[in-house]
Parts: C-alpha cells; structure tokens; sequence
C-alpha cells in the first residue's frame, strides 16, 4: 500500500477553555521537511511536535498552522495590591485628622490611585496545552493519511496499468530481436552475391558473420532483467513501507536496460518499440516522485 506524499488534513480540540485547531498540509519533496507555525510564546513545543510528525511521516514537505484561540478562557485575575492599599488609607486619614475632614473612605476612592489593581493572566499548564495541542495534531495527520492513501492507490492503479504495458513492449522486442537478426544474415547474403557475382558464397562464413551479430544485439540479457524489474516494482507497490525512493533507484535501472535495447535494436520497428517503451517509463519515473 502506497501512501503519496500530496495530501491535507485537519482536526479540532480543547484545551480547558482554549480551542485548539491544526492543519497540515503536505507536498512532494525528496526528504522530510517540517515547518510548524504556531503562536510565538509557544515555539518551546515545536520540537516535540517534529517528532510526532516525524513518525507519521518519512519523506515531504509539511507545513502545519497550530491556532489557540484563549477569547472564551478565564485565564484573567485581579490582584490586589494590599500593602500599596494600607499606605494609601492611612495617609488619607492622616490627611483627614490633619485638616478636621470626614475619614469615610470608600472603595471606589481608593481604586482610582495607580496600581492598586492589578489584572494578570493565570500560569498556563505548559505540559497540559502541549499533550493536548500534540492529540490535535495527531488526529490532523490521521486526516492527512487517509487523503495520502486514497492518492496512492490511486498511483498504483496508473503505475500497474504502465507495467503491464511495458510487460507487452518488453515482450515484443524479444520476438523482434531473433527477427532482426535473420534479417541481417539474409541482407549479408544478397551483398555478398552481389560483390562476388557468384552462387558459390561460403554458407559458413555467413553463419559465422551471422553468430557473432547474434551476439552483438542479443537483448535477452536486457529483458530478463526488466522482467525482473517489472516484478519487483509490483512487489513494492503492495509494500506497508514508504518505497518512493527505492522506485526512484528502480526506474533508473528499467531506463538503463531500455537504452541498451534501443542501441542493440538495429530496425524501425524495434525503434517504434523502444521510443513507448521509453515513454511508460518516463511516465512511471513522473508518478514516483508523488510516492512517500
């Protein structure tokens, strides 16, 4: 099963009063590349959400977007400052006593002096928002995997259909091949009639010309190994590991043995052959780069 590396997902949360949302994103890239954008003041959990990410994921380029939306928390207390509260009262009565003036000293009063209230927000459970905003997050790449999966098979479905083309063309240059070669031997005949001017041609050297030919433009070391290939790339598009990067090695190898028979392969036909072959493997190598 074969995951792509395009995909997006989301997921929701609390965190006491706090909500929580995450969305991760994810596109082709060679390695793994994580970029985490959260509120500043808590960039100390970036690293530990890296990691999470980094067990779900092998190979692409996340970008995560953490919000916290704290409108609805009642993190917000007022402190009284008492000792400024007491100086403050006892320098108003020494005032009143002073100058024979009532001492009623009320609240409102005393809450216009400066400092005397102060709002300050409530200490935030750093590893409570951290379990919880990393619970949001891995829901959002369980969100994200399901997209990845749908993607990749929908990239197996189109590589299978491209192998079992190139099964076909691998299978028609081998029938082609030992037709070439009949070809050459009859053409070397009928030069040579021609240059001797005689029916006496020496059949063994002609045979021998023609085996070493043969030999040359053999192409069935070539499609053996593709076959191999063919298999091998099937097996990895049913594998649970990512592959992308062994089907990146592989396709370089089909390329490899598709050069040789088009440099062995002497006649337009086998050209025709080579030029689709090329083509489906070109078309698989473009969908691997999609491929975790």
């Amino acid at each position: 099963m074969i995951k792509s590396m395009t995909g997006y997902g989301a997921a929701a949360g609390r965190s006491g009063k706090s909500e929580l949302s995450v969305e991760v994103k994810s596109v082709n890239n060679r390695y793994l590349d994580s970029n985490i954008k959260l509120p500043r003041v808590f960039t100390s959990f970036e690293e530990t959400l890296k990691v999470i990410i980094g067990e779900k994921i092998s190979r692409g380029k996340v970008d995560v977007y953490i919000s916290i939306d704290s409108s609805n928390a009642d993190d917000i207390e007022i402190k009284i400052n008492q000792p400024l509260v007491k100086a403050y009262v006892t320098a108003l009565r020494t005032i009143a006593w002073d100058n024979e003036l009532s001492s009623d000293i009320r609240v409102a009063d005393l809450t216009r002096f400066p400092d005397i209230l102060q709002a300050q927000k409530r200490e935030v459970d750093t590893e409570k928002l951290c379990t919880d905003i990393s619970n949001v997050l891995k829901a959002a790449l369980s969100d994200l995997d399901e997209m990845r999966i749908r993607e990749g098979e929908k990239l197996c479905r189109d590589i299978s259909a491209r192998l079992d083309e190139i099964e076909k063309l691998t299978d028609t240059a081998a029938v082609l091949s030992p037709k070439s070669i009949e070809e050459y031997r009859q053409k070397l005949e009928t030069r040579m009639n021609e240059i001797l001017q005689s029916s006496n041609i020496d059949e063994a050297r002609i045979l021998t010309e023609a085996a070493v030919f043969a030999d040359r433009v053999s192409i069935n070391e070539e499609t053996v190994r593709l076959r191999s290939h063919i298999s091998q790339l099937r097996q990895m598009l049913i594998s649970n590991e990512p592959v992308g990067r062994k089907i990146d090695f592989l396709v370089q190898e089909f390329n490899r043995e598709a050069n040789t028979i088009g440099a062995k392969g002497n006649d337009t036909e086998m050209s025709k052959v080579i030029v689709e072959l090329k083509a489906e493997i070109e078309k698989i190598r473009e969908q691997a780069q999609n491929i975790e």
